[in-house]
């Protein structure tokens, strides 16, 4: 390492860092990039600051995050949406492994598979029974085509052998409004965004999606628990940066967010969430993005989803 790259190490960060969530604000990946960033922040001693670049499934905030110089003043915080896009679309403006490094996962949130009470389906196994004796009248909502609420629906759907339509929207504040209405009949929703209209029953959860149970709604069943075997699915939230970032770069970074994983006030900030801190190095994160990216684009394949 040359005498100027060991200075730009020694002093980092000496500015403001720029966080890219490739999603709206308000959106779950974004809230819990606020809920995180400003305890690392206060630990660096710099500000990092939220830039929302929404749009194309998270590829334009990547794209952003991909080009901008390689020096850890530019990070993602992006969902796993990251590890579907390479199958889901048909050309990227950047390869998903080699321009980016894993830095560091952040919470594992289980998707809440929510209905309205207007519907009268009480159970995962009544939503069952109403798709298979009205075969093609089911549909549900997801925050668009190949997007980690889509992909979990699909999961279910293929697994149940359940005849139900995807009916895609911009995000998940519109599907979550449509399921409201009534106007579809179900969604694979993040926790964050409807824990509270689950616990004042404007919406009701019949099941998450993931492999275990979610702490913030624990009387609800997992899909498998509920009657629906291997049905399970991943919703993550995690930092990324330039693969060109050095690595004691990333290695600080890393060290950073687990130091603000196990902080109480972050830790009770995300129980709210539904999210539970998850704690990789950068090199155990990046190994479980190659293994995500072969199993999305299997799912991806197994649900005829062209690119």
């Amino acid at each position: 390492m040359d005498i100027n790259a060991w200075s730009a190490l020694s002093s980092y960060p000496n500015r403001r860092i720029r966080v890219i969530v490739p999603f709206t604000a308000g959106s779950t990946t974004d809230i819990v990039a606020r809920a995180i960033t400003e305890k690392i922040g206060r630990s660096l001693g710099q500000v990092l600051v939220i830039d929302n670049r929404g749009g194309a499934s998270g590829t334009i905030g990547a794209a952003a995050t991909a080009s901008a110089a390689p020096d850890g003043y530019t990070i993602m915080i992006q969902s796993s949406s990251h590890t579907v896009n390479p199958s889901t679309f048909a050309k990227l403006p950047f390869d998903t492994l080699k321009d980016f490094t894993a830095v560091a996962p952040i919470a594992p949130l289980p998707n809440a598979l929510v209905i309205s009470p207007k519907k009268n389906i009480k159970t995962l196994q009544a939503l069952l029974d109403k798709g298979r004796h009205e075969p093609g009248k089911l549909n549900y909502a997801s925050a668009g085509q190949g997007s980690a609420t889509h992909l979990n629906a699909e999961k279910f759907r293929m697994t149940a052998k359940l005849d139900a339509s995807n009916i895609p929207f911009k995000g998940s504040a519109e599907a979550i409004n449509e399921i409201l209405a009534g106007r579809a009949d179900y969604y694979f929703s993040p926790t964050a965004p409807v824990i509270s209209q689950i616990k004042e029953g404007h919406l009701l959860a019949l099941a998450v999606g993931s492999g275990k149970r979610s702490a913030a709604l624990p009387n609800v069943p997992t899909t498998a628990e509920a009657g629906v075997a291997n049905s399970e699915f991943n919703f993550w939230i995690g930092m990324f940066a330039s693969s060109k970032v050095p690595k004691e770069i990333v290695e600080r970074l890393n060290k950073e967010v687990l130091s603000a994983l196990s902080d109480p006030e972050v830790k009770q900030r995300f129980a709210s969430l539904g999210a539970e801190p998850w704690a990789l190095s950068s090199s155990e994160f990046n190994a479980y993005i190659n293994s995500e990216m072969k199993s999305n684009a299997a799912l991806v394949k197994a649900a005829g989803l062209s690119p």
